[in-house]
């Protein structure tokens, strides 16, 4: 009888242990999932203000060279609207996926950190 009583306790030790690891499983996917939509939304909003900045400048030079179709001073801007245009194109292209990694393991370690600290605060 005594090992009948036994083989339950192991087996609900081993079902309570099971639980665990599929909850931390979970918790893992999540991290996971945040991370990434965290470290694709960042290099995409420096993209985009670097993209406004090609807009403004662009424009910016069209209007002087409209307003001012004998003169020369749209080339300036033109020339800064291009410097911006292409840091925005190389960011984009070459830069993006560096930062998306490395913003991607910072919150993985942030968020694995937090967790480690809240476990060792219940203990």
């Amino acid at each position: 009888m005594e090992d009948n009583t036994k083989l339950v306790e192991s087996l609900i030790e081993k079902a309570t242990e099971y639980g665990k690891t599929s909850l931390e499983l979970i918790k893992l996917k999540a991290v996971d999932k945040s991370s990434d939509a965290v470290s694709s939304l960042i290099p995409h909003s420096v993209v985009f203000i670097l993209l406004a900045i090609f807009m403004f400048f662009l424009n910016l030079g069209l209007a002087f060279w409209i307003g001012d179709l004998l003169g020369k001073t749209y080339f300036g801007f033109f020339v800064v609207a291009a410097f911006y245009g292409t840091v925005g194109v190389v960011m984009h292209f070459i830069i993006h996926k560096w930062l998306k990694k490395n913003i991607y393991k910072y919150f993985i370690n942030y968020l694995l950190k937090q967790e480690t600290n809240a476990k060792d605060n219940l203990n």
